[in-house]
């Protein structure tokens, strides 16, 4: 009998295999598909700044120690796979298309607040220094420690890794509940039959609903669907990543391009629509016009885990006190994924948390 089970093999719940399996913990994940194949792999791997030593607030406090967890972790994970995750400082751009000249000051300001380094740009020092972005781009600053991570090599490597620590990973096994004795889980139920284990991580992504109802939890974890374009430019034209808002333009070491991502409602329907794969395309090359002689390689999308509130749910599940819960974490899976699995293993283990988990409890 494995001392935990994890339940979803994804980018949090394989980070959390991990991470217990390499402090001497036996590990089973039970996976309904194929591992790291859902939300995780669509993503484009961006991972925004933070400064946990400035920062205040749930959620620029959990993204500050992931930042600073990152250079460690993906090295680790490597070293034991073997498999470069293409983990990198490329630095990031924001901007606004025909809007005031001071259309971002706030956030700027807000970056400062965190203690992350911000260069606020001129229309001038824009066009200086990344001459490919359109002339229609009115409003700019730049986050020189935005990093990247290329996620389906990340996820790769983290099977891998996971491998190397003697972690179990079952596919094609789906929880369709729970065997409790009081207030313990004793086991998970497949349609293979039960699987036993000490404790039990859930960490199942937009399926997440679900599972934390049949534990006595009720928080609504719906699927929003993202719809990604991967073109491929020679040669590359920038290096570093370019967003507005919610959308982005990700460039990889080969000349790719990420493009992303819509945020629709759909239920649990993965599909490209014209719709959403021509509104990708314009805005690719309404911020880089030299994108519309770029290649189309290929569109796919995922379905991310959303929380109301916008927090992930990380914490004990109050009715079954060896359950703990991990999801939730919408389009931030694999930028909280390294602090994610280190607060996992500290409450599976009973040791003090890095950060307070009443946070996301």
């Amino acid at each position: 009998m494995p001392d935990v089970v994890v339940i979803g093999g994804g980018v949090i719940g394989l980070s959390a295999a991990f991470e217990l399996a390499e402090s001497g913990l036996s590990v089973r994940v039970l996976e309904q598909g194929m591992p790291g194949r859902e939300a995780s792999w669509a993503g484009a791997g961006m991972l925004p700044p933070g400064n946990p030593d400035v920062a205040t607030g749930p959620e620029p406090v959990l993204r500050g120690h992931s930042h600073r967890l990152w250079p460690e972790w993906a090295a680790r994970i490597t070293d034991r796979s073997g498999i470069a995750t293409e983990f990198a400082r490329c630095g990031g751009v924001e901007v606004r298309l025909g809007s005031s000249p001071i259309a971002l000051d706030d956030e700027v300001a807000a970056w400062r607040r965190e203690g992350v380094t911000v260069e606020p740009l001129s229309t001038a020092g824009l066009r200086d220094r990344y001459p490919h972005l359109s002339r229609e781009i009115t409003a700019a600053y730049v986050l020189p420690e935005w990093g990247q991570v290329r996620n389906p090599r990340l996820l790769k490597a983290l099977v891998a890794a996971c491998a190397t620590r003697g972690v179990t990973i079952s596919a094609g096994h789906p929880v369709v509940g729970f065997e409790q004795i009081g207030d313990r889980v004793v086991a998970a139920r497949t349609p293979a039959g039960p699987v036993a284990g000490e404790a039990f991580v859930i960490a199942g992504g937009a399926w997440s609903g679900e599972l934390l109802r049949q534990v006595g939890v009720e928080i609504p974890i719906e699927p929003v669907r993202g719809q990604i374009v991967l073109l491929q430019k020679q040669p590359p034209l920038f290096g570093h990543v370019i967003q507005s808002g919610a959308r982005y333009l990700v460039p990889r070491s080969d000349g790719r391009v990420l493009v992303g991502a819509t945020e629709e409602h759909a239920g649990f329907v993965k599909a490209n629509t014209s719709e959403g794969v021509q509104g990708l395309l314009m805005f690719a090359t309404q911020l880089v016009p030299a994108l519309a002689t770029a290649q189309f390689e290929q569109c796919w999308s995922g379905l991310r885990p959303h929380r109301a509130g916008g927090l992930p749910v990380i914490g004990c599940a109050p009715l079954a006190r060896n359950v703990i819960v991990a999801a939730g974490h919408f389009r931030a899976g694999l930028q909280l994924s390294p602090i994610t699995a280190v607060l996992v293993r500290q409450l599976v283990c009973g040791q003090p948390t890095l950060l307070p988990v009443e946070w996301f409890s």
